[in-house]
């Protein structure tokens, strides 16, 4: 797994939860005091996450950081990734 393939993961993981909750990019940026423009750019995993851009995200949708960045590590695995302890 890439750096690249890791934050499209991200990013599909933060449409996924913003979908859920009927959010809008425009809602998540004020929930979470970003932007659009970083929504918009976190979304479609053009940018490298710093720790506390994902806790941002993760403390608007009301999850843990933890539970933000869960993901099925079985396939990642497969693929040759440790798993990953938060």
């Amino acid at each position: 797994v890439t750096k690249k393939e890791l934050n499209k993961k991200i990013g599909q993981r933060t449409i996924a939860m913003r979908q859920q909750r009927g959010w809008s990019q425009s809602d998540l940026a004020r929930a979470s005091f970003k932007d659009g423009q970083a929504i918009h750019k976190l979304e479609n995993g053009n940018v490298n996450h710093t720790i506390y851009t994902l806790w941002e995200i993760s403390k608007a949708f009301n999850v843990s950081l933890r539970d933000f960045l869960t993901f099925n590590f079985s396939l990642l695995r497969s693929r040759g990734w440790r798993q990953l302890i938060f």
